[in-house]
């Protein structure tokens, strides 16, 4: 399982239309990008890793009540233990009628 994956099916569940990159095609109300940031190696043992660290922003653009699906995002995030290492208010975009969010989200996986 990879980070990827699980936000892709996390943010899924909540009925937001969500791809990684960019979003392809006409956007929705309310949509989602995933843009991963890091994959490393954190801990090792006898010099192989033990641990990767994947971390991913999650850009949420909503054109109406964000506040709503951000919570419940949040809360889905947490409940599959997956850490919060930032949330940001980027702004709204006057022509396309977006609020831009950005979340990002870290999680270890044994190797």
């Amino acid at each position: 399982m990879t980070l990827l994956s699980e936000l892709n099916t996390i943010i899924t569940n909540l009925n937001i239309k969500v791809e990684t990159g960019v979003f392809s095609g006409n956007a929705p109300n309310r949509y989602g990008v995933l843009t991963p940031l890091v994959d490393t190696y954190e801990l090792y043992s006898d010099n192989l890793p033990e641990q990767s660290v994947e971390e991913v922003r999650i850009s949420l653009f909503d054109k109406g009540n964000y506040l709503t699906v951000k919570k419940q995002l949040e809360s889905a995030l947490l409940a599959a233990e997956i850490t919060i290492t930032d949330r940001k208010y980027i702004g709204f975009d006057f022509d396309t009628g977006y609020h831009h969010i950005a979340i990002d989200v870290a999680k270890n996986y044994k190797i």
